[in-house]
């Protein structure tokens, strides 16, 4: 087990745009990968993975190496000695790496370790808001399974094959995978791989999707033949799910407020065989207020803190403010109220956050329930997805009913 000056070098370059020019580190790992043909699966896996733990542990790392923002070169150099070091990596003769102190690091890691805001290197203002709505004993659970790995899960296109022969066709391709009780569309893998270069993949057999994503479509209750509205579409996952359990029969209607993500859409769509969604920009109430009563189910994937999701995108715990958080939770009681009224009596609405703070899904309900419109719906039920108990992302759906 070695270090490899390119593959660092590379691992260096990435850092440094993410922590100085504030790029998202998805966007950089991607370029990182494509720097060099010649790299193997294991320099691809060393760089992505290098990059993600850097990130993650970024505020222990920097209080190790005695580091403050804004990182210079040197800095993010003596981050990574000290990732290398806790990895257990000898430590190669580079100039860089010069007079690199291991015993200090350790020392260092097991004493800064006995605090959890340290421990889980979380900034303080996120450690005492999860605290405060989770409790201190849960909180604790809880980041520290935001802190782990995400494992890769697949949804199968049920419009274009089963779950059974795309376990076989990945297995042929040395892919293994594992189904998951109880989510009769999951695959997880066995081990990490480049599953976007697959044929399967571009014949549009699965998607990339969490776990605890996939439970959102099933939770609403989609049927073929139902006009269906999804308010906050985004790039599509969930659209792209409900759309495989329409069997492409019915109205699918996605919505967006930017069209760059409906056109993502579009290109998903396109290769998952799914042809009964509709695109509307949200550019305009007119575009809403056209829709009201008419849906026989609405899913408001609502703007959220991303709380739930933080080991899939460690760079938000840097990226996110308190202010942020304030800010968005007025967003979700307006984005509930307003999208509610597409809803037509007798039909049914979901309310999904990937969020695990109760201020931004059952309060929210709770308040919305209370509201003019929110008083012509019935709560069915809700449900609170822990990573610390499901070992997947943070969810929260509640489904409501409006009354005839």
């Amino acid at each position: 087990m070695r270090l490899h000056r390119n593959l660092v070098y590379t691992t260096i370059d990435s850092l440094n745009a993410i922590f100085n020019e504030s790029e998202y580190a998805d966007k950089v790992v991607a370029r990182a990968l494509k720097k060099d043909k010649r790299w193997g699966s294991s320099d691809r896996k060393f760089v992505a993975e290098t990059i993600y733990e850097v990130v993650r542990w970024k505020r222990l790392y920097a209080e190790i190496a005695e580091v403050k923002e804004p990182y210079n070169r040197e800095d993010i150099w003596r981050m990574f000695a000290v990732w290398a070091v806790l990895r257990g990596y000898p430590i190669p003769d580079w100039r860089q790496l010069e007079g690199t102190p291991e015993r200090k690091i350790k020392g260092k890691f097991d004493e800064l370790s006995k605090v959890r805001k340290m421990r889980e290197s979380i900034p303080d203002w996120m450690d005492e808001l999860g605290a405060k709505e989770l409790g201190e004993e849960l909180w604790t659970k809880e980041i520290a399974a935001q802190n782990k790995q995400a494992q890769v899960i697949l949804r199968v296109n049920t419009l274009n094959t089963t779950r059974e022969k795309l376990h076989a066709i990945l297995m042929d391709l040395n892919i293994e995978t594992e189904f998951l009780p109880n989510q009769p569309d999951a695959l997880v893998l066995k081990e990490r791989a480049n599953v976007f270069m697959t044929d399967a993949f571009k014949q549009g057999l699965f998607e990339v999707q969490d776990a605890s994503s996939q439970l959102v479509a099933a939770f609403l209750d989609v049927q073929p033949g139902m006009r269906v509205v999804d308010t906050c579409a985004g790039a599509g996952g969930k659209t792209l799910h409900m759309a495989s359990l329409m069997e492409n029969k019915g109205q699918l209607i996605a919505m967006d407020l930017y069209e760059s993500k409906l056109k993502q859409l579009k290109l998903r769509a396109k290769r998952n065989g799914a042809f009964n969604i509709e695109y509307r920009i949200i550019d305009s109430t007119k575009v809403i207020k056209k829709l009201y009563e008419k849906a026989d189910r609405v899913l408001i994937d609502a703007p959220c803190s991303g709380l739930g999701v933080l080991k899939r995108n460690p760079d938000a715990k840097w990226k996110l403010q308190p202010e942020f958080i304030d800010n968005i939770r007025k967003i979700q009681s307006e984005v509930l109220e307003s999208y509610s009224k597409i809803v037509k009596p007798g039909g049914k609405l979901v309310y999904a956050t990937c969020s695990i703070l109760p201020s931004e899904n059952q309060e929210q309900i709770k308040k919305f329930l209370n509201t003019e419109i929110g008083k012509s719906f019935t709560f069915i039920k809700d449900s609170k997805v822990l990573a610390s108990q499901s070992g997947f992302d943070g969810f929260y759906m509640a489904l409501l009913e409006r009354k005839l």
